[in-house]
Formats: structure tokens, C-alpha cells, sequence
């Protein structure tokens, strides 16, 4: 055996068997034949995967994995690392896509055959797409997807890797010929020298040694690639990778970088200066004639986004890896949009060696005011009349640090509008974050306006996040209606158009919650009471659904089966929600389960068939604990199954719905189907355990089951509509609407 084969945890031998990880030490304990752990710790060992699956067939205790499983299982116990895998994974993909018969031609053969083929053919890829790979690596890390000509930016028509340095000198930024003069910009050098960008290409061909080991999961690759096209393998790889690490990534909603992408419109060059995963640059991606620019200052990110944006785009696309505030990759790109969800709250931003960066237009920002050095980093890259959207923490839009910045962005016309977001928008979810629309002046304006909204009404409840389509609604109605000639007609507690000079206070507070009126009541008190009829019946049905006296009993001594069992007997067919599909219905989300809300949610367009759902069957979510299964009703049937969500059809002949969704919700069966290894508690649906009942007594457990499903939903309603009461009785009081007595 290799010793850089794929290894598999005691858990990942648990999912392959679909048994309990109790199943699989007694094997280790019982078995003298048992694979020997190859890597990990005494206490959480690692096996070679090859030996486990082999042992596993001659056993008969092999499940039907499917193929996603098995080749996560290979991505995440990869020797050298699942960023490493996945990254090798992209490349081949990329080939698939680009050149599918030199992927046959490749992988005929030997294992070592493949591998030794492989780096010509990826390099025969990746050098139209990425640019030419040179020998001595340039300090700016900068790599062209299509090896398009562009004289706009940092490299060259060649679509080579530039070789000039990227750090932001006294002598490189960008100024608009028809600013005002900057007069808070400070021309004096440097007096530090930033450091270089990330020494080496974003994207390179792996070697023959370094494929070596990957060669099994580029097969499994290739063969899921084949069933979801490549596009849609590389996405769930990256989705499971991010599930798996939500400690690592600060992720940017696909609905909130829709918003984003929508609020710039459709541009031809968009750059992030701080791209992640590059949700906002793929929102942004709509045409073929496009340029996408993205930077990160983690390399592993870097190189997994331009391989993510090549995937789904035939723009041009750029990647490169680097600190941007120190070290610019693009000091010479004038974009027509920029797109930013920055780094929060950074001390070390490089507050020190930039204080005299000619970015600085609209004044030096303090060292706690990171977010205003990366506002003016995106006005400094964008073209004159160019649009920029950034994701803000609310407190710099009053930070008294910041309010010199603000006061001049306002007075020139730079920050077009602030819109609070509801909380649960993004990460961190507890707070309600703000979107900055930023313009790069042309001309000074005779007498600018600058657009205030808020739609944290639309939050949603619990962990259900916002009402997406409300806030988008709301958001661009505002927005297009303010970008228009003429007068803004002001929406009480939603949006106002204020003229700048209104702001320019002492404190220059640009929260929106603080300039709008106060929402007027829709027929005030007449509203607020048929909330309270509504309540009323409602809390009159909650008492007729309440639960009978409970009779008491000694525990059952049921005999019990799993889930895994059951599937494989037949019993149910297992399914586990996509990230794509074609069919453009609602989506049941996890959040709408947890919530016992309609479905909300949107999948995005691709080639991957979607899961729908059917009534009768039973929904639970894998992710966040607690003790949750719904059963799909008419209403909800036709709904497409979401991500983190594992449905359960059963066989009517041998299953109850209502039994199953029962069961499920035990508390100490949740217990020992749960892992916790990270912040995050995922459950192995496989390993839930039902008592084994004849039909007729799984009805009669059915309907109690169904009852109290009836009476939780009216408990929730109630509980809305009292909280819709309390608050709206508190506002009609406090503004006036609504008399004492």
C-alpha cells in the first residue's frame, strides 16, 4: 500500500456501511482481518480507504454508496488535503469541460499512465485559460482565465502573468480627471514598502508525482461529472467543502450577491477585491464579453474561485492572490463595477505603511475604520460614472472616526445610497448589516441627494432568514426610482431621498432607521384589531387541538431498526437535496422546515436534475440539531428539495408518513444519530432508529403524531400574531396612532 493512499475516519467507514460508528468498533474488535489504521490519532484513527472497501465487499457490508458520497469521501480524506483534492479536481474538471475527448484519451489506461499524461494536458488547458505559466513567478500572482486581449488592466495581450509588480506605489492609483481635487490625498512616498503579493501563479499544472495519489478521485470525478456535467460536480464539491469547514469561511448568501450583482446592473468589467468563493463575482457573470477580476489574499480561495468562474462562465476571468490594500493586483484597472463583501472589523489592515496611499481621496481612514479604506479602494478602481456596491457592518455608517470620510464621499457625490439589511442577511447573522452604493463622480453635483432605505421589516423568523423577494423588491423599486429624473416620492419606514446637506452634521450618521419617518399605520387602530381577532380564533383553535392527558405506560421494549436498514430493504428511498436543476419551482429550504414555513427558497439554473418532493414524504434536516421531520401536504408537494435537507419516501404498503416523521423526532434518538465535530451539529440520518410495527400500529401512532404536527403549527401562528399585536400596540403608542384608552 501507498503510503499517501486516501484515508477514511471510523465515521466516513460508518456512512459507507450505512451502520452506526458503534457497528464499526465492534468490527475493528471482532475482526482480526480488519484494516490497521494508517494515520490519525489512538483515539480518532484513520484507514486507508481502498482496504476499507475492499474489506467491506468480502464482508457483504458494503451499502450502495452513491457515487457523490464516494467521491467526497475520497476529496475529504485525500493525503495531502481536501483543498489540495478539490484543487485538482477543478483542473480536471476544467479539462472536461473545455476538451472532453482528451480526457477519454488520458484517462485510458493505467493509473500511472493517467498521471503521467495528465500535466501536458492540463497545461494545454490551462495556458488559453490561465495564461502561460512562466518559470520565474511574478510577485502579483495575476492569471487570465481566457487569455483574451486586454490593455485595461494589469496584463497584457498575451494573456501571459504580468511581471511587473503590483504593489500600489506614490506613483500608481487612479484619479478621475474630473474629481475635485484631492485634497485630503497625501502625494508624499511611502515611507514603508508594502509587501509583494503572494509569490506564485494562482492556478499551475500539478505534476505527475502530485496527481499520483489523486488518480482515484479524478475517475470518480470525471464518472459524477458525466451524470451532472462538470459545472454542477465542481459546485457540490465546493458546497460539501464549505459545509464541512463553516469555521473557515465567511460566505456571501447567493440572494444577498444577487442583490449586489442587480444593483450595478449589467456591466462589461467587474472586479472583488476580496472574492472568497466568488459569489458575487458569478451573481455578476451574465455575459460572455464580460472581465471578471477577482483577488483574495488566500491563495487556496484564490485558486478555487477562477477555477469556480471558469467553470461557469466563458468571460474573461482573472484570479490573483495578495493582502489588496497592500499590495494591489490591478493598480491600473479602471472597472465598471466593483462588488466587495470585505474583512470586518480589521486592526491590521496596513494603517501604518499606507498612510500616504493616493487612494485616499476622501481622507486618511483611522485604524479602526478598515471598511472606509476598502470603500475608497473600490472608488479608486472603478471608471468615472462607474458603480460599486459594498457589504458594510452598520456602525461605519456612524462611527464618529469615519465621519470625515463620510461627510466628504456625501459632498461629492460618491455614496449614492445606504440600505439597511434585514438581520439574518448575511454573516455575522446576528447583526443588520448595510449595502453602500458607491458612484464614481464625474463631476461634482450641484446638489446631491444621497438615497436611505430599510427593509429590515422583511427579516424572517427564527433561523428562516429574510424574505428575499420582498427585500429585492423593495430595494431595486427604491433604487431605479431614485436613479430616475425627478422628484423621489419618499416611502414612510422604508426609503427617503435626503439632500446631503440634511447629513452634514457633527456626526454625519448615515443610518438609515435614524432619517426615515415612521411607517404610517394602515387604518391604525382598525388594524391592529383584527390582528387581535385573528389571535383570538386562533388561540381559541390551540385550545381544541391542545393534547388529551397523557396516559402513562412502562417503556416499550420495541424491537428496532434504522433508517440505513430500511432503505436498503426497500421500505424507503433515501434522497438528499441538490444545489441546481432545471425545473424553476419553489424551494423547500432547511430553514422553511425549521421554521414551518412555505417554501422560499430559489435554486440556480443547471444541468442537475432537482429532487421534488411528493406528499407523504417525510423532510429532515441534517444541519443545527434539534428534533425536526415534516411531512410534505398538497400545498408543499412539487416543491424542490434544497441543500442540507434528506428526504425519506416510504413505501405506503410498509410505512406510516406520520409514524416515521413521529419517531424521527425523539430527542435521544436525534442524540445518538448526531456528530459533533465542529460548531455545527450534523445528523446521520441513516442511523435514526423505528421500532418495528405492524402497519395498523404505526397508523395509530400516525394520527397521534399528525395531532400534535396540528397543534404545533397553531402554537407558531399564535405566537406571530401575538408578536405582531405587542409590537404594533408599542408603535401606534409611541407615534401617536394609536390612544391610551
Amino acid at each position: 500500500m501507498r503510503d499517501n493512499a486516501t484515508e477514511v475516519t471510523a465515521a466516513g467507514i460508518a456512512r459507507l456501511a450505512g451502520v452506526g460508528r458503534a457497528a464499526v468498533s465492534n468490527w475493528r474488535r471482532r475482526h482480526a482481518d480488519f484494516p490497521r489504521p494508517v494515520g490519525g490519532t489512538e483515539t480518532s484513527p484513520s484507514f486507508a480507504l481502498a482496504e476499507v472497501e475492499s474489506w467491506l465487499r468480502k464482508q457483504g457490508k458494503l451499502a450502495e454508496v452513491p457515487l457523490r458520497e464516494r467521491v467526497w469521501q475520497q476529496l475529504s480524506g485525500h493525503p495531502e488535503g481536501p483543498v489540495t483534492a478539490l484543487t485538482h479536481a477543478g483542473c480536471v474538471l476544467l479539462l472536461i469541460h473545455d476538451r472532453p475527448p482528451v480526457w477519454l484519451d488520458v484517462s485510458a489506461g493505467s493509473d500511472e499512465r493517467l498521471a503521467s499524461m495528465l500535466p501536458g494536458a492540463l497545461r494545454d488547458v490551462l495556458t488559453p485559460r490561465f495564461g502561460k505559466q512562466p518559470a520565474a513567478v511574478d510577485v502579483s500572482g495575476v492569471v487570465d482565465v481566457s487569455g483574451a486581449a486586454d490593455t485595461s488592466g494589469p496584463v497584457g495581450a498575451s494573456g501571459a502573468v504580468n511581471t511587473s509588480t503590483a504593489v500600489n506605489t506614490s506613483g500608481t492609483g487612479h484619479r478621475a480627471p474630473g474629481a475635485a481635487s484631492p485634497s485630503a490625498v497625501n502625494t508624499r512616498p511611502a515611507v514603508n514598502t508594502p509587501p509583494p503579493v503572494h509569490t506564485g501563479a494562482v492556478l499551475r499544472a500539478p505534476t505527475a508525482a502530485e496527481l499520483l495519489p489523486s488518480v482515484p478521485l479524478l475517475r470518480g470525478v470525471a464518472e459524477l461529472a458525466a451524470e451532472l456535467g462538470a459545472r454542477q460536480t465542481f459546485e457540490f464539491l465546493l458546497g460539501r467543502h464549505l459545509d464541512a469547514n463553516p469555521r473557515q469561511y465567511t460566505l456571501t448568501p447567493a440572494d444577498l450577491a444577487g442583490l449586489m450583482a442587480d444593483l450595478v446592473g449589467p456591466v462589461r468589467t467587474v472586479l472583488d477585491p476580496a472574492c472568497g468563493t466568488g459569489a458575487l463575482l458569478k451573481a455578476a457573470a451574465t455575459r460572455p464579453e464580460q472581465r471578471l477580476y477577482a483577488q483574495d489574499s488566500a491563495p487556496e480561495l484564490a485558486a478555487l474561485t477562477t477555477l469556480r468562474l471558469a467553470l461557469h462562465t466563458w468571460s474573461t476571468v482573472r484570479g490573483a492572490t495578495g493582502d489588496t490594500l497592500r499590495a494591489d493586483a490591478y493598480p491600473q484597472l479602471h472597472a465598471d463595477a466593483v462588488l466587495c463583501h470585505p474583512p470586518f472589523n480589521e486592526r491590521n489592515w496596513g494603517h501604518d505603511e499606507l498612510a500616504y496611499d493616493p487612494r485616499w481621496e476622501y481622507g486618511f481612514p483611522a485604524r479602526n475604520e478598515s471598511e472606509l479604506a476598502w470603500v475608497q479602494h473600490a472608488l479608486a478602481r472603478l471608471k468615472d460614472g462607474g458603480a460599486g456596491v459594498l457589504l458594510m457592518p452598520p456602525a461605519a455608517a456612524s462611527r464618529r472616526s469615519g465621519r470625515r470620510i463620510r461627510a466628504d464621499l456625501l459632498r461629492r457625490g460618491a455614496l449614492r445610497a445606504v440600505i439597511a439589511l434585514p438581520v439574518g442577511a448575511a454573516p455575522p447573522y446576528n447583526i443588520p448589516l448595510h449595502l453602500w452604493v458607491l458612484r464614481r463622480p464625474e463631476k461634482a453635483p450641484a446638489q446631491p441627494e444621497v438615497l436611505l432605505v430599510d427593509v429590515g421589516r422583511y427579516a424572517g423568523e427564527g433561523r428562516g432568514g429574510p424574505d428575499w423577494r420582498a427585500v429585492r423588491e423593495a430595494v431595486l423599486d427604491a433604487w431605479q426610482a431614485f436613479g430616475r429624473a425627478g422628484r423621489f416620492a419618499e416611502r414612510p419606514g422604508l426609503a427617503r431621498a435626503l439632500p446631503v446637506i440634511d447629513l452634514l452634521d457633527d456626526d454625519v450618521d448615515l443610518a438609515p432607521a435614524r432619517h426615515l419617518p415612521p411607517p404610517t399605520a394602515a387604518d391604525g387602530a382598525e388594524q391592529l384589531t383584527a390582528v387581535r381577532e385573528r389571535l383570538g380564533e386562533t388561540l381559541r383553535l390551540t385550545a381544541d387541538l391542545t393534547p388529551p392527558p397523557a396516559d402513562s405506560a412502562r417503556p416499550a421494549r420495541w424491537p428496532l431498526t434504522t433508517i440505513g436498514e430500511l432503505a436498503r430493504g426497500g421500505a424507503l428511498m433515501l434522497r438528499t437535496g441538490g444545489s441546481g436543476g432545471h425545473a424553476r419551482v419553489p424551494v423547500l429550504t432547511d430553514h422553511d422546515v425549521l421554521s414551518g414555513a412555505a417554501p422560499s427558497g430559489t435554486l440556480p439554473e443547471s444541468d442537475e436534475e432537482a429532487v421534488l418532493t411528493e406528499p407523504g414524504d417525510v423532510v429532515v434536516p441534517v444541519l443545527g440539531g434539534g428534533s425536526v421531520a415534516r411531512v410534505i401536504d398538497e400545498a408543499t408537494g412539487g416543491a424542490a428539495l434544497g441543500r442540507n435537507l434528506v428526504l425519506l419516501r416510504p413505501d405506503p404498503a410498509a410505512l406510516d408518513p406520520w409514524f416515521l416523521a413521529g419517531f424521527l423526532r425523539g430527542t435521544a434518538n436525534n442524540r445518538q444519530a448526531s456528530s459533533y465535530a465542529s460548531t455545527a451539529t450534523r445528523l446521520d440520518v441513516r442511523r435514526l432508529q423505528l421500532p418495528r410495527l405492524p402497519l395498523d400500529e404505526q397508523r395509530r401512532y400516525g394520527e397521534r403524531f399528525r395531532a400534535l404536527d396540528e397543534f404545533e403549527r397553531a402554537l407558531r401562528h399564535a405566537g406571530r400574531l401575538g408578536e405582531q399585536l405587542v409590537r404594533g400596540m408599542y408603535d401606534g403608542l409611541t407615534d401617536g396612532t394609536v390612544a391610551p384608552g
